[in-house]
């Protein structure tokens, strides 16, 4: 058996890593990524997010390679009466040092695993237009729901579209 070459965890403590995801968070919206912030990000702001997003609706998970941090996602579960049933991916990140591993897909597999086991039917999620993770989110059977234009902010300035997608599990 061929082990692989990262593991995928599950975040239980408000401190556990959070070195770490800051640094991650920083590292991919000094890439580019649209998560939800602008460069320059420091990691004060980086940790204070991650301090907060520990919660009990809310499923961390983490890929380490070599024991580092290398990726993320976070399962939102919905706390509305009429969305028990459902829930939201967010954050899926993955270090630009790690990429094109398998990382992310391994994460969105996990972050799926758990919904299902936590009796969630319906995941969802949004990203921006043009990036490679629509490419990822369809071909792990995602539906594209539709988009809107002029939807997030990038770093200089311009607006751009962000397309939603769901999955029934």
């Amino acid at each position: 058996m061929i082990n692989k070459p990262y593991s995928i965890e599950m975040v239980t403590t408000k401190m556990e890593r959070l070195d770490e995801l800051a640094q991650l968070l920083v590292d991919v919206v000094e890439d580019g990524a649209s998560v939800g912030f602008l460069p320059p990000l420091s990691l004060t702001e980086a940790a204070d997010y991650w301090r907060s997003a520990i919660d009990p609706d809310v499923s961390l998970i983490i890929a380490t390679v070599d024991n580092h941090v290398a990726g993320t996602v976070q399962v939102q579960y919905s706390v509305k009466a009429n969305g028990a049933h459902r829930a939201e991916i967010a954050k899926l990140m993955t270090s630009p040092k790690y990429r094109r591993r398998g990382i992310a897909r391994a994460l969105m597999q996990e972050a799926e695993r758990i919904a299902k086991e936590r009796g969630i039917s319906l995941l969802v999620l949004d990203t921006r237009e043009g990036d490679p993770s629509n490419k990822l989110y369809q071909s792990m059977g995602y539906v594209a729901a539709g988009s809107i234009p002029e939807y997030a902010r990038s770093a200089d300035g311009g607006l751009h579209a962000t397309n939603f997608y769901y999955k029934k599990l």
